[in-house]
């Protein structure tokens, strides 16, 4: 198991069966009333650039469900807002935390976290990647498709850090999927290429969401603006009008597809009302999910 979660293209098909594994079976201890004491002792630190809901409040959760103590840091707070270096800053908290989750703007801090630290760093977001996001809502297409092998799975929007943990994901894993974004919100070139040299002819790009979502497994969307790209709302609404999830786009996925969006959703937008409520919606779950995938992940890395 690697020592830290940076991005999944790092992990082997092995580590997420570990995740996924031992995920699941907290998850069925929790809903069995069984306490997981694991992490008793242990100080988890979460240093955040961006805002959250969901990903600092299961994090949160999950340290102190195994036992644990989390302690929040707003970036702004710290000295790194008044320039201290970062790996100085990393080489302090290795000494105060036995794990520190960071979401951040750009990859290169949580890389240069992870050269100087001597404790697990995970990501917990940064502008190119969403490791552990990704993972949590492949543990929810195993709660309730069984399987990701033979399965296709449609991303429909932005080729964004979410849309670029899918494709390293799918790379390690020989996912079947297609995304579907408007040419100019592409994911990453190098990143679907040397994901494609590991994975062939099973990831594909295309600019047509039908032909992404038809007889798909899996329908998968996001916000058109992430967090940073707020004033860019108005101009991306006009070109990713064509690529709203709503029901005449799920008609064309198979009957007993699932359709996730990792919130929060801008309903009206990326998706309808009536298909994030609908019988084939399963957000919610996929949001609980991020609790009992967040455990896994700190419980394994903080003691592997």
């Amino acid at each position: 198991m690697t020592k830290h979660l940076l991005k999944l293209s790092d992990l082997s098909k092995t580590d997420f069966e570990v995740f996924f594994e031992r995920a699941m079976e907290l998850k069925r201890r929790q809903k069995q009333g069984t306490a997981n004491r694991s992490l008793v002792g242990k100080t988890f630190g979460l240093l955040f650039d961006k805002p959250s809901t969901r990903t600092r409040a299961s994090f949160e959760a999950a340290m102190v469900q195994l036992g644990g103590t989390p302690l929040f840091i707003s970036s702004k707070d710290t000295q790194i807002s008044r320039a201290e270096p970062i790996k100085d800053t990393a080489r302090v908290l290795s000494r105060y935390f036995d794990g520190l989750a960071i979401r951040t703007f750009s990859q290169d801090i949580i890389d240069e976290f992870a050269r100087f630290a001597t404790i697990p760093i995970i990501n917990a977001l940064t502008d190119p990647y969403h490791p552990c996001q990704v993972l949590s809502d492949l543990l929810t297409i195993l709660q309730f498709k069984k399987t990701y092998e033979k399965l296709k799975i449609a991303w429909v929007g932005d080729g964004n850090n979410m849309a670029h943990s899918w494709i390293n994901a799918a790379a390690v894993l020989g996912l079947n999927l297609v995304l579907a974004c408007p040419e100019e919100y592409f994911p990453n070139k190098i990143i679907v290429d040397e994901a494609i040299k590991k994975n062939p002819d099973k990831i594909k790009v295309t600019t047509d969401p039908v032909e992404a979502v038809r007889e798909a497994d899996v329908v998968n969307t996001d916000v058109w603006a992430s967090m940073g790209q707020e004033s860019e709302q108005d101009a991306r609404r006009g070109v990713f009008e064509p690529f709203q999830v709503n029901s005449k786009l799920l008609a064309e996925a198979a009957k007993d597809a699932i359709v996730m969006h990792c919130l929060p959703a801008h309903r009206g937008e990326e998706i309808t009302e009536d298909v994030l409520e609908g019988p084939n919606s399963v957000v919610w779950d996929q949001s609980e999910n991020k609790l009992h995938m967040h455990k896994a992940i700190i419980e394994i890395l903080l003691t592997s």
